[in-house]
C-alpha cells in the first residue's frame, strides 16, 4: 500500500470572507444544518483533543449535544482519561471533520463543567440502555480483563433499575462547556490553495480573517 499516492482534489466550493456571519456560533450552526442536510452520518461528531499536566496529549471523538451561551456542550464520563485531562490542563481542541463536503471546523479553548442541573437534565433525554451503559462503564477507561464483567454489571443494573422506573444520574457522570476562543472554518481547495477563515476572540469581539493555506 502506498499511502503516497493517495490524494484527493477538492472542487466542491469555496469560502469568501465577505459571505461568513459576523457570529461565528451561528456560521457553526449552519455548518452544522449542512451537514445533516446532506444525510451524514453523526455530523455532531468531533474529535476531542486534551492533554494532562505534562502535556501529553490525548484525542477521541464525543459527540456535540448543545449550544448553550456560547459553549459547545457535550457530556462524558468523569472518571475518564479526558475528564483527568481538563482536570489537570482546562484547555482543549475540537475538530469537526465533513470530508463529503470537504470541510472542517478546528476550535481551541477552555473546558469547564456544566451544572449539575444541565448534566441531570440532559441525560433525562437518553435512552434507556444508554443511562445504563453510563453506569455500567462507572471506572471508564480502567482496565479489565473480560468483557463479561460488563455484561454481568449490565444484567445487575437492568434488575437494579427497570426499565419502568426513573434510571437516576450518576454522580460520576456529566456535562462539560467547551467555550472556544479561535474557530477556523476549513474549506477544501483546487491544488490544496485551500480557503481558511479565522474567528479570533480579542477584547470582547471576535475579530475575523483569512489564513493562508
Amino acid at each position: 500500500m502506498n499511502l503516497a499516492d493517495l490524494r484527493e482534489n477538492y472542487l466542491k466550493g469555496g469560502i469568501r470572507l465577505a459571505d461568513m456571519h459576523p457570529d461565528p456560533y451561528l456560521q457553526l450552526e449552519e455548518w452544522l444544518k449542512n451537514a445533516q442536510d446532506a444525510g451524514l452520518l453523526e455530523p455532531n461528531a468531533m474529535t476531542l483533543s486534551t492533554s494532562d499536566s505534562k502535556g501529553r496529549v490525548s484525542s477521541r471523538t464525543v459527540l456535540l449535544k448543545g449550544i448553550e451561551e456560547n459553549d459547545l456542550q457535550f457530556f462524558t464520563n468523569y472518571h475518564s482519561r479526558k475528564a483527568r485531562d481538563i482536570t489537570q490542563n482546562p484547555y482543549a481542541a475540537i475538530n469537526f471533520l465533513w470530508k463529503d463536503l470537504e470541510r472542517q471546523i478546528c476550535m481551541r479553548g477552555t473546558v469547564q463543567r456544566t451544572s449539575r442541573e444541565v448534566s441531570e437534565r440532559y441525560f433525562k433525554t437518553r435512552p434507556y440502555a444508554s443511562k445504563i451503559g453510563a453506569w455500567v462503564s462507572e471506572r471508564q477507561s480502567d482496565k479489565i480483563p473480560l468483557r463479561s464483567v460488563l455484561e454481568k454489571r449490565d444484567q445487575a443494573l437492568r434488575e437494579r433499575f427497570p426499565e419502568d422506573r426513573d434510571v437516576p444520574c450518576p454522580d460520576f457522570w456529566g456535562g462539560y462547556n467547551f467555550r472556544p476562543s479561535h474557530i477556523e472554518f476549513w474549506q477544501g481547495r483546487e491544488g490544496r490553495i485551500h480557503d481558511r477563515i479565522r474567528y479570533r476572540h480579542e477584547s470582547n469581539q471576535w475579530i475575523l480573517e483569512r489564513l493562508s493555506p
